[in-house]
């Protein structure tokens, strides 16, 4: 007989099991979080493999990230394994390839820096008014050269959406598969056998790259222009070769539907799929439209070589990546990617599988210090439960696409994976939105708990269309559940609350209270754990969230199981009460920065708020005086230590802030290198440096201070 022995501590109402062979057996436990189990002796097995996992009510809720192997002698009839939980390793050493890559001897608590910027921000003697992926190895010499080991991304998908400066936005993918054909390096994809032609690009290329900020628009349109000329030229050649054929095979599951949407989106000149006429998404209108492998062994017709032209950008810029990425590992630095919260609901996602989607609800944000009205960002929120009947196939593969080119990814929005903000359709207010899911009030506990009648809640709440402003309620119609409400997000701001009586106001202050913080603890921690396992699961990528905002209560101890490195802010504390973080105290598996491409970096921060910064100069660099009016290099650089001293696993600070330290590279205008406004639904997403990376390779002196500034403490 074999007994299994395993000590470990699970919730209340969890049982452990132990899965072999397909099988799955209820361990025993005795109550103080030792389980056991014994099981005969396999026939004809020399070995066996198996694992733990964790169920409640019948459903898992977590397992073990590897199996165990063991040796079973020859004639033996009792053994006994005395086992030990398989986590996910501490961090950063999810994957041996991880350390691997950077080097990093397998000390206790290793810790490293690095840079953050978006590609399109990127700017060499070679690129093309934008940052492209050719420029990243020139990023990772840099890397390199100043003691860095992780470079860390914008999200990197395609967002042509309608060809002008709104598609800038890379938050708005038109797949989370494809690639952003602006990233393309030209000269790579092959020459014009136009001569004439080749000097007007040339011309071109040198006048946008010149230009302070990213003019989208010319640059996406030349490219266009460039890339269906060489298609002409060279394009059946390509998609016969055999590396062709490769990527097809691999990504064929994606890349027809994308090739396909792409087509039609020009065809009908709008991404919008329920205006194309008499053209809805079918298998039977992908295999008549897309070239499948064997059409790739002759000419294509008409159509499908205008589909194929998709294909072809595709598969150039996964190589141009791909170039790049095994640049940085063989240089010992890792890529860090993003993945966005949201899809658009004008994307080839929404159109393939409008199941898995709520395509009547947005996704946004809450108020908070950043966007008093709160943040709606216009994506169709998720159907979990749709995706979880498809074992959540469709994130998983988002996931290990991703992989191909990333070793740790930033998850957008953690939250949004315990709950969603939602606004309704007819909506824009990020105020009237709601968390999906919840549990809302019925109107009669509403009413009871605030001696208030039914007319009274219809007066306060959504129901009453009549408000002006739209926003002057106090109870959000729940969208899912008839005769269910809301506690509208800082309803006591609201006109309306003053028509209550003082009792009144009380007790709503009260219900929101209870609501918004203590309510749903235990179940949006199930709902986290029933899908963020699985979609971890799928792929060795370092797993790190952007957990900021209304931080549920239960959020932390999620992350802590699941080894998901939390995000680090100075000027956004996690404590109560707290103005400014302090990095001396941030958790190990985390990643702290100074700023965020949603917020103004150090030196702009320094000059918007003179109150802010001179409670920072006395409070954080212990200064006394006044603070001074520009944020001079000496205080970037004390900042800058202040984070590298940190016990964070990653320092990845933004380009902008190493800048900073330097009188002579710093950018003049520092309120110009800010990259997002979060409150701007139409923010233009051009800034690019002001120096090329040749010229910032070639700054010995400022080199070897960022060298010495990022050496980070290790265990």
């Amino acid at each position: 007989m074999l007994t299994f022995r395993l000590q470990y501590f699970t919730h209340w109402g969890e049982n452990l099991v132990i899965r072999i062979a397909g099988n799955e057996y209820i361990m025993d436990n005795d109550g103080q979080g030792n389980w056991y189990i014994t099981l005969p002796v396999p026939s004809k097995s020399k070995t066996i493999t198996y694992s733990y996992a964790v169920i409640e009510n019948g459903k898992e809720t977590r397992h073990e990230w590897h199996e165990h192997k063991q040796e079973i002698p020859s004639g033996a009839e009792a053994m006994i394994f005395n086992d030990s939980w398989k986590d996910r390793p501490g961090a950063p050493f999810y994957a041996e390839e991880f350390s691997s890559i950077v080097g990093a001897d397998k000390v206790r608590r290793w810790r490293g820096a690095g840079v953050a910027i978006p590609v399109f921000s990127l700017r060499s003697k070679k690129s093309f008014g934008i940052g492209e992926f050719a420029d990243i190895p020139l990023l990772v010499d840099w890397a390199n050269k100043t003691g860095m080991s992780i470079i860390q991304l914008l999200p990197i998908n395609d967002t042509t959406m309608t060809k002008t400066w709104k598609d800038s936005y890379p938050y708005n993918a038109n797949s989370t598969f494809a690639l952003h054909p602006a990233y393309i390096r030209l000269e790579t994809v092959g020459h014009l056998s136009d001569k004439g032609k080749m000097k007007e690009f040339s011309y071109l290329q040198k006048e946008l790259n010149a230009l302070p900020q990213v003019d989208y628009e010319r640059v996406t349109h030349a490219k266009w222009e460039y890339l269906k000329l060489i298609y002409t030229e060279k394009g059946e050649k390509t998609l016969a070769s055999p590396s062709f054929l490769a990527f097809f095979e691999t990504n064929e599951y994606w890349l027809r539907p994308y090739a396909v949407f792409c087509y039609l989106r020009d065809k009908f000149g709008t991404p919008d799929f329920s205006k194309w006429k008499g053209v809805k998404y079918s298998d039977k209108l992908i295999k008549e439209k897309a070239p499948s492998k064997s059409d790739f062994k002759k000419p294509l017709s008409e159509e499908k070589a205008s589909v194929g032209f998709y294909m072809y950008i595709q598969f150039h810029l996964h190589t141009q990546l791909k170039k790049a990425v095994d640049y940085a590992h063989a240089h010992g630095v890792v890529l860090k990617g993003d993945i966005p919260i949201g899809i658009s609901r004008t994307s080839v996602d929404a159109w393939t599988y409008p199941h898995l989607f709520h395509l009547n609800g947005q996704a946004g944000a809450p108020p908070d210090a950043f966007a008093a009205d709160g943040q709606n960002w216009g994506f169709p929120t998720y159907d979990w439960e749709a995706m979880e009947r498809e074992n959540f196939q469709w994130f998983r593969n988002r996931f290990q696409k991703m992989s191909d080119y990333f070793d740790a990814y930033r998850i957008d929005h953690l939250l949004g994976f315990f709950r969603i903000w939602e606004i309704p359709t007819r909506y824009k207010s990020g105020l009237l939105g709601h968390f999906n899911p919840a549990l809302p009030y019925s109107a009669d506990e509403i009413c009871q708990r605030l001696e208030m009648s039914q007319e009274q809640l219809e007066k306060f709440s959504t129901l009453n269309s009549t408000h002006k402003p739209e926003t002057d309620v106090l109870f959000v119609q729940d969208e899912y559940k008839k005769g269910y409400f809301h506690p509208r997000i800082s309803g006591f701001q609201a006109p309306c609350f003053e028509q209550l009586s003082e009792r009144q106001k009380d007790l709503y202050r009260q219900l929101h209270e209870e609501f918004f913080y203590h309510r749903h603890n235990e179940f949006w921690e199930q709902k986290a754990m029933d899908k963020l396992p699985s979609l971890i699961d799928a792929t060795d990528m370092l797993v790190c969230g952007e957990d900021l905002g209304m931080i549920p209560a239960c959020v932390p101890s999620v992350m802590q199981r699941l080894s998901i490195l939390s995000l680090e802010i100075q000027q956004m504390p996690k404590e109560l009460g707290v103005v400014f973080g302090d990095p001396s105290h941030y958790p190990y598996n985390s990643v702290c920065t100074t700023s965020s491409h949603d917020m103004s970096n150090i030196r702009a921060w320094w000059e918007e708020d003179r109150t802010l910064t001179q409670q920072y100069w006395e409070q954080m660099l212990h200064r006394q005086g006044e603070a001074p009016t520009t944020c001079e290099p000496w205080i970037c650089e004390e900042i800058i230590r202040m984070h590298m001293k940190c016990p964070s696993m990653l320092a990845i600070l933004p380009l902008q802030d190493w800048l900073g330290i330097d009188i002579t590279l710093r950018y003049k205008n520092p309120a110009e290198e800010r990259i997002n406004v979060p409150a701007n639904p139409d923010n233009y997403w051009r800034y690019r440096m002001h120096l090329t990376l040749e010229e910032l390779l070639s700054a010995d002196d400022f080199n070897a201070h960022v060298k010495e500034l990022a050496k980070r403490p290790q265990e």
